[in-house]
């Protein structure tokens, strides 16, 4: 019988798993990483130490953070051929494309490609959250016509990034901005790209093909894009040279959407955005502040018309953008964090496994629709065009 179960369009507040990961009280405003609330991480944490956190459920003493430090560092190795290909590539192909299809390539080339056990799948943490955050800096220069930089292993992984990013030292005002940044994006429980890799690691996938599938899931304008139409949006006031208020209210008059406001879980401020807004306004004191000066002219009104507040992905356009970052790579540079939990929840599904296989809402014609032999049939090209009754 249609419409029996009533499920939810996007499974929204559907419970699909169990995790100790990551925690989100939406009306709280509540985001903890194995229960130490982001705030705290944020301000007194590193990239490392949360990616610790993350894969191994507790945060590292000195001795553990620094061994961990050291072997994400060594994982900061491209095969040869991978850099071929990366040299090969159409240089007019998104950073997006490029970070997708060579993940999946660095699997034929993983040690471990044949292993879902724990300690492999560890293992291969390593290597893809240093490889990940290689390859969108490496494909930049090659796009770019400039020359590759060799990773700086005395440096920290947000450090190293600008480093072959740029081909300069970073920095510790903008590494330390990229790294909170980093801390910041690294999980948010079972969102889409979440989500698509643990249904993936769920039927015994590896690693590789997990991650890949969520880069696939972040691709998408309604996931990962969101700090891209912030910043163009930016780029088109300032050149139109209008009133960002002005500007943004004949929007919502034309019925307009503006990036960056709500979240499917947050009803009040995404506890993301608080940071990344502080750190706007402080990256705009050293450089050029009228991105953060605009942005925050657009929230304040934003907020008093529609009642949405601001999300993560709001300031950090103009956060990156202040950090000297092409647009197209702001996608990519979530991916660089997000890999430390998608790795998380990967290893945490595959320590417990169940395939993941939900059931649909059946909406089509009524059980048992009749068969119709094929000379009796008239065309049935507007058959789906609109919905059938139940």
């Amino acid at each position: 019988m249609a419409g029996t179960t009533g499920a939810p369009k996007g499974l929204q507040d559907v419970v699909a798993n169990e995790s100790s990961i990551c925690f989100i009280d939406g009306a709280a405003g509540v985001l903890s990483y194995r229960g130490i609330d982001i705030h705290e991480l944020a301000q007194k944490s590193s990239f490392e130490e949360i990616t610790y956190l993350l894969w191994n459920g507790a945060l590292p003493t000195a001795a553990e953070l620094n061994d961990f430090s050291h072997q994400l560092a060594a994982a900061r190795h491209i095969p040869d051929d991978v850099i071929t290909f990366l040299q090969s590539v159409p240089k007019t192909a998104s950073p997006m494309e490029v970070l997708r299809t060579t993940v999946s390539l660095l699997g034929i080339y993983d040690p471990d490609e044949k292993s879902n056990a724990h300690t492999a799948n560890i293992r291969k943490s390593f290597r893809l959250t240093a490889k990940i955050a290689m390859i969108v800096a490496m494909f930049d220069r090659i796009r770019k016509g400039k020359p590759l930089i060799k990773p700086d292993t005395s440096l920290s992984h947000a450090g190293n990034f600008l480093w072959m990013l740029n081909g300069e030292k970073p920095s510790e005002t903008a590494t330390k901005a990229l790294d909170v940044a980093l801390v910041l994006h690294a999980d948010h429980e079972l969102n889409a790209s979440t989500f698509a890799a643990r249904v993936i690691a769920a039927t015994l996938s590896d690693m590789h093909s997990a991650i890949t599938g969520a880069i696939g899931a972040l691709k998408g304008p309604l996931h990962g894009g969101a700090n891209e139409a912030v910043m163009h949006l930016l780029y088109e006031i300032d050149k139109a040279g209008e009133d960002p208020v002005e500007h943004v209210r004949k929007m919502l008059a034309e019925k307009q959407k503006i990036s960056g406001f709500g979240h499917r879980v947050y009803t009040t401020e995404d506890p993301r955005a608080t940071h990344l807004r502080r750190m706007s306004e402080d990256l705009g004191k050293d450089a050029n502040p009228k991105w953060y000066e605009m942005s925050r002219a657009i929230e304040l009104f934003v907020k008093e018309e529609k009642k949405l507040n601001a999300n993560v992905d709001f300031y950090s356009a103009s956060t990156y953008t202040t950090l000297g970052i092409d647009i197209d790579l702001f996608t990519p540079i979530f991916a660089i964090s997000r890999i430390a939990g998608w790795c998380a929840h990967v290893i945490e599904q595959h320590d417990d496994n169940r395939l993941i296989r939900p059931r649909a809402d059946y909406t089509g014609p009524k059980w048992p629709a009749p068969y119709t032999p094929i000379e009796q049939r008239t065309s049935s090209a507007h058959a789906l065009e609109t919905k059938p009754s139940a």
